[in-house]
């Protein structure tokens, strides 16, 4: 198994969509950088978000999510309280291939502010838009922008193609288009 390079990844990109839209320079002038870099790729934050609303005794359960915790806010960007998280998803859609599994860590300039960007691996075979969260440790709010670089996804590619991959096991957040909370499946 090997980190895979620019070259394999916008060849993928340009090849089989693995990423729509797909920036093959990475840009920085003015912004938290995103797009193609050495060994990843630099995904951004779209400006739809799922802004957590707190209320005395409610709790969040990942087995029976209330989706009326969460409230919906569209904007270029949006101020995280200190110690609390929102729900957002990429700008890029990704089609992984089939012996390609990712690991996905936060940008360096708003981890320097507190910001820790959740998102598990994309399995062999996942699409969709990423949902993360996108936590505020710091004791202060902090502003994340839409639209620029929130964390890099690195590729590595497999030696052998897996047994089941999250297509054929009929993932729950298979080709998931919009935010989406947790889910568990069968329900």
């Amino acid at each position: 198994m090997s980190v895979k390079s620019d070259r394999w990844i916008e060849e993928m990109a340009e090849k089989y969509k693995m990423i729509e839209p797909f920036c093959q320079k990475q840009i920085s002038r003015t912004v938290i950088s995103y797009g193609l870099s050495a060994y990843g790729y630099d995904m951004r934050v779209a400006k739809e978000f799922r802004v957590v609303q707190s209320a005395a005794g409610m709790l969040l359960d990942p087995k029976n999510i209330d989706e009326s915790l969460f409230k919906a806010y569209q904007g270029d960007s949006i101020i995280i309280p200190s110690n609390s998280y929102i729900l957002a998803r990429s700008v890029e859609y990704f089609r992984i291939p089939r012996n390609v599994i990712t690991i996905t860590q936060g940008k360096s300039t708003y981890a320097r502010c507190g910001i820790i960007v959740n998102v598990t691996p994309f399995e062999p075979e996942w699409e969709g838009y990423v949902t993360m969260a996108i936590g505020n440790l710091a004791p202060l709010p902090v502003k994340i922008y839409a639209n620029e670089g929130i964390a890099q996804v690195i590729f590595f590619e497999s030696d052998e193609i897996c047994r089941t991959s999250y297509a054929d096991k009929q993932g729950k957040y298979q080709a998931q288009t919009d935010i989406t909370t947790a889910r568990v499946s069968g329900k």
